[in-house]
This record gives C-alpha cells, sequence and structure tokens, in this order.
C-alpha cells in the first residue's frame, strides 16, 4: 500500500484532517494525497510557500528564524508545520523544505538535504535526510518520508 493511501486510510478511521506546506517539493505531497479518492474526508489545504517571504506571510515563520537558521533547517521546518496547522485549523501540519538542486547547495547544507516537520496536538516534531539523485528523484523521496513520518504519528510511533 502507498503511503498516501495508508495515511488516509488512518485519517479517516480516526477522523483527524490534515494540512501540508511544502517547500522544495512544490505541492507534490499534496498532489500525492489528494490523488486518492475520498481525501476530502481527511485533507484540509496545501500551500507551496518557496520564498522566505512566503513562509513568513502565509506561515506566521518568524524572519529571524530565517535568518538564524537558513530557509532549510530544522527550525524553519517546525515553524511551517505549525504554521499551516494554525492557519487552516487542521488536527497535523506536515512541512517540508530541503534543497533538491541541482544547484543551492552548500558544504553544511548539500544538495539533497531536506527537514521534515509535523505538528499535532502532541507536539512538534522533526526528521533531517540527506537524499540522493536528480531534483525529481529528490522530491519524490521528501514526499514518501513525509507520508511516512504522518503515518508513524498517527500510528503513535511519535509522542
Amino acid at each position: 500500500m502507498k503511503p498516501e493511501e495508508h495515511l488516509g486510510g488512518l485519517l479517516r478511521e480516526k477522523q483527524l484532517r490534515l494540512s501540508v506546506a511544502e517547500s522544495c517539493t512544490g505541492g507534490l505531497i499534496a498532489s500525492r494525497i489528494t490523488d486518492v479518492a475520498g481525501s476530502s474526508d481527511y485533507f484540509d489545504a496545501g500551500v507551496v510557500v518557496y520564498s522566505n517571504q512566503a513562509k513568513q506571510t502565509f506561515l506566521s515563520v518568524p524572519a529571524a528564524s530565517i535568518e538564524a537558521h537558513g530557509a532549510v533547517s530544522r527550525e524553519v521546518a517546525e515553524k511551517m508545520a505549525e504554521g499551516v496547522r494554525a492557519a487552516t485549523g487542521a488536527d497535523i501540519g506536515l512541512a517540508v523544505t530541503g534543497i533538491a538542486g541541482p544547484t543551492g547547495g552548500s558544504p553544511e547544507k548539500p544538495v539533497g538535504t531536506v527537514y521534515i516537520g509535523l505538528a499535532s496536538t502532541t507536539g512538534t516534531f522533526f526528521r533531517k535526510f540527506k537524499f540522493s539523485g536528480g531534483r525529481l528523484e529528490i522530491k519524490e523521496q521528501t514526499s514518501t518520508e513525509a507520508l511516512q513520518f504522518a503515518v508513524d504519528l498517527v500510528e503513535g510511533r511519535i509522542a
């Protein structure tokens, strides 16, 4: 079963609603979620916030967090998840920020660096990844891991 199908079944069963905020995946996560018939039962909203200004405007990510840690960071991923959850009233906010490449990397944050944030009533969590491959492969890997992270939360493996 695909992670978006598994997640959808869990969200429906537990009567939870999800919203997503995407930077490096450009809407791929929302697309995968809405590829599942009946996703309107549990999916509230998806927002693509590619620029730093969009992260601040739509998700209330503090400019100071971006300046101090960079847009690709644990702090920003967590603030994005909290921001999309607050903006939409969803039970769970899922967010991704990263460097899909082929340009934009640095020695500290090479291409493939991704942070996934997750916010719920039980807290805010993150995971960091270093993916490899081309741009589309990194986007696909990011979306799969983000969906699996949400599955882990809903199944109670994250507290």
